[in-house]
């Protein structure tokens, strides 16, 4: 610690530089921490996904619908708990800009299990009970001034058995929901009444959200499903919740590669941008420092007092630049819902500032220790 006061000024010699070096690291472990945060973020998003729950929809796709007699032999299959049909369409509220999705659903008994939404207890109930009842997400309740008991008039794509596109609900209670994939502007139906009062497609769903006894079982469970289907003129693909979050984070690419990719980049320039500065700042100091093993301190002290000073810069700078990620990431929950910068990525940073400074002062620190006196005082 008695050696700290000499590490100091040694930093702040030419303060302009120092402080270079210093927003320099800061952005480039922003960037870091900004990247690593995101991509782990994600990672932990799509482990938390539930493997218990499966969507058994068609084999050409969600566009493509099932009948709903296929529920009872999904219901057959060993390992299924519940099964609940699901339709899905889209609505307007006032204008075009308003628009938001409809879930059609049968409350049958234990019907939250195959799903990710949170519901009070009295909603529940309200909700089985009103056939033309709908919950709403808080924040759509929020955005239009909504309140339980309203009747909500929406115009669909989907027409009723006269010709009519409008359709009205009355909302019984509000819900949440864990799937950060899900939307916000989303409201749940009853499908009986739905399936009922529609032009077209009557008897026929989206898909089925099922419920297993085993998520380990998940991968067997769905081939079991899948078969059941093989040869009949609606077959099927069976997928977990957590298999489908993988398949969207592979369709955008690898994102751990461009992620390490760019980072590996922003550190190797941030190790020569550093190296050059600490091999400048050496140059200009080759005097105080023959000056200082003049006084007695050993080659060993000097190598010592370099890497202090450059990890000292990068690991604040990086503390810094992590610190303005972590403020960021608020704001980007925004945009991509869920995602966070988990401990270890700030922990992986402050490691890879200390990587950083020890090798771009290596070298400097080396020429630092094996100065020869004589030949620096002479050249002053």
């Amino acid at each position: 610690m008695r050696f700290l006061p000499v590490i100091w000024s040694g930093l702040w010699r030419k303060p302009g530089r120092s402080i270079l070096i210093f927003l320099q690291v800061s952005v480039a472990f922003a960037l870091f921490g900004v990247l690593q945060g995101m991509k782990s973020g994600v990672e932990q998003l799509i482990s938390q996904a539930r493997a218990d729950l499966l969507l058994v929809h068609s084999s050409l796709g969600f566009v493509d619908s099932l009948p709903l007699g296929a529920l009872e032999q999904i219901q057959a299959v060993p390992g299924v708990k519940v099964v609940i049909p699901v339709e899905l369409f889209g609505g307007m509220y006032q204008k075009p800009t308003q628009g938001m999705g409809i879930v059609a659903i049968r409350p049958d008994q234990a019907w939250l299990s195959v799903f990710t939404y949170t519901v009070a207890a009295e909603d529940v109930a309200a909700f089985e009970k009103t056939r033309t009842g709908t919950l709403v997400r808080k924040a759509l309740l929020e955005k239009y001034g909504w309140k339980i008991g309203d009747r909500i008039p929406l115009v669909t794509n989907v027409a009723k058995s006269d010709g009519s596109m409008d359709w009205s609900f009355d909302i019984v209670g509000t819900y949440t929901d864990s799937d950060v994939a899900g939307g916000t502007d989303v409201i749940l139906i009853h499908y009986d009444n739905f399936n009922e009062a529609r032009l077209a497609g009557k008897g026929n769903v989206n898909h089925f959200n099922v419920a297993i006894a085993e998520p380990r079982q998940a991968a067997t469970v769905a081939d079991a499903i899948d078969r059941r289907f093989t040869n009949s003129s609606h077959s099927t693909r069976t997928e977990s919740l957590r298999e489908l979050a993988q398949l969207q984070m592979q369709s955008i690419g690898d994102l751990g590669f461009l992620i390490r990719a760019i980072v590996g980049a922003v550190l190797v320039a941030l190790f020569f941008a550093t190296t050059t500065m600490m091999m400048q700042s050496i140059r200009e100091r080759t005097p105080e420092l023959a000056v200082l093993k003049t006084l007695g301190f050993s080659n060993h002290a000097l190598f010592l007092f370099v890497l202090a000073e450059a990890a000292v810069v990068c690991v604040a700078a990086a503390a810094f630049g992590l610190t303005l990620a972590l403020l960021a990431f608020p704001f980007a929950s925004r945009f991509v819902p869920g995602i966070s910068m988990p401990a270890q990525v700030v922990a992986l940073g402050l490691g890879c500032a200390c990587l950083v400074a020890l090798i771009s002062a290596a070298v400097p620190a080396i020429r630092a220790a094996r100065l020869n006196i004589v030949a620096a005082l002479a050249s002053r």
